[in-house]
């Protein structure tokens, strides 16, 4: 219950508060420069070659709730998780790559761009803004999928990290159940880590959320980011102990 009415709250007004995203009508095609996402903050900055021997990447692909939106991205659950990495003592560097009003279509129209930074973790947070502007779920699932393929075509070890998202429940049962098939079957198909609610705790608890109900606060991007943490550190532990 707590999850349809968080969608219903939080999904109704989600893209009205993001920017729109970029035209992506050919979803497959190579992104044009006005397209690309602007650099991040230096918190989330790309490693520097420096690093690159010594550190793997983490890169977040989503939308306003990966960027930040209203608080900076320095507040983000991305910019946390790489505190917890540090304090963990991992070798690794987050990459935000979240734009406000991304949808999945427009995640797969930058991918190549995304690319060019080595991907080591990719994980995905998109979906939401598809359900508002009236995509169809089985094109959600077709260029989640292509970005998933396009990143293991070239980074073959990349592990996978899908965030699920709950569909409003005033689209009807069937749309809803499929919705959250999407991810669970990406999960399943690509042996990914999977969040099967990322906002689970947050998503309709007003002191949690900013002004409009919708994007988290610090403190609400805190919490998302121990939800996520508690599936992607086994991912990090795994990896670094095959590397050893």
């Amino acid at each position: 219950m707590l999850r349809k009415i968080a969608a219903t709250v939080m999904l109704a007004t989600l893209a009205a508060c993001d920017a729109p995203p970029s035209p992506a009508a050919d979803a497959d095609a190579e992104p044009s420069p006005a397209t690309q996402p602007q650099a991040a903050p230096p918190s989330q900055a790309v490693p520097r070659a420096a690093d690159t021997d010594r550190h793997q990447s983490i890169v977040f692909v989503g939308t306003s709730l990966t960027a930040g939106y209203g608080i900076g991205a320095e507040y983000a659950y991305p910019a946390v998780i790489q505190a917890k990495i540090d304090s963990a003592g991992l070798p690794f560097r987050v990459v935000n790559a979240g734009i406000s009003g991304e949808t999945s279509a427009g995640g797969l129209a930058r991918i190549d761009w995304t690319l060019q930074r080595k991907v080591d973790v990719l994980v995905l947070e998109l979906g939401a803004n598809d359900m508002l502007r009236g995509l169809s779920v089985e094109q959600l699932k077709h260029n989640l999928r292509r970005i998933i393929d396009r990143t293991r075509e070239k980074y073959a070890d990349a592990e996978i990290v899908i965030l699920g998202m709950e569909a409003a429940p005033n689209l009807g049962p069937a749309y809803v159940a499929a919705f959250r098939s999407v991810y669970r079957d990406l999960a399943e198909e690509y042996d990914a880590a999977y969040v099967p609610f990322f906002l689970e705790g947050v998503a309709t608890v007003p002191e949690l959320n900013q002004e409009d109900g919708i994007h988290p606060t610090a403190e609400g991007q805190r919490i998302i980011a121990e939800t996520v943490w508690k599936r992607l550190e086994p991912v990090l532990r795994k990896r670094v102990r095959e590397r050893a």
